[in-house]
């Protein structure tokens, strides 16, 4: 389970599944859904191809550079409420916004509401607001 895994537990999943596609080994259901953003990301290829040293990789907000592990791991947040339509909406709003360009794109949309409810609920200590996330997505989605 996701909840008890560290950072750089979290980040090193990330890397396994891309070294063991590398390798052409078999890949489990969860590392091949990782795999598959990776493919959709190709300027983190060589980043990755790194090997551990990236796992340890610090990514302040004023140095400029996204942090592909933090990145990644939201297209897997709304791949997840959009497969399971939770918050209730969020399959229609993406499916909205996948028929603008394309699912991906989509998401990259859908992640500045994300980061949104998230860093509000962090600000505030408790859970992200489900009502208000999903509001501004539906605003995203009738621009």
């Amino acid at each position: 389970m996701f909840f008890d895994k560290t950072r750089d537990d979290l980040r090193r999943d990330w890397l396994t599944a891309w070294q063991r596609h590398a390798a052409q080994l078999p890949l489990t259901p969860l590392e091949a859904q990782l795999v598959d953003l990776i493919a959709l990301h190709p300027e983190y290829h060589a980043w990755l191809e790194r090997g551990d040293e990236v796992l340890q990789h610090e990514f302040a907000p004023e140095g400029g550079r996204i942090n592909p592990f933090l990145h990644l791991s939201m297209h897997m947040a709304l791949r997840e409420q959009v497969g399971t339509d939770r918050p209730q909406g969020i399959r229609a709003v993406h499916a909205r916004l996948a028929a603008r360009s394309d699912v991906h794109e989509a998401e990259h949309q859908m992640m500045e509401a994300l980061g949104r409810a998230l860093w509000e609920a962090q600000r505030a200590g408790r859970m992200p607001d489900e009502r208000i996330y999903l509001e501004d997505l539906q605003r995203l989605a009738s621009r």
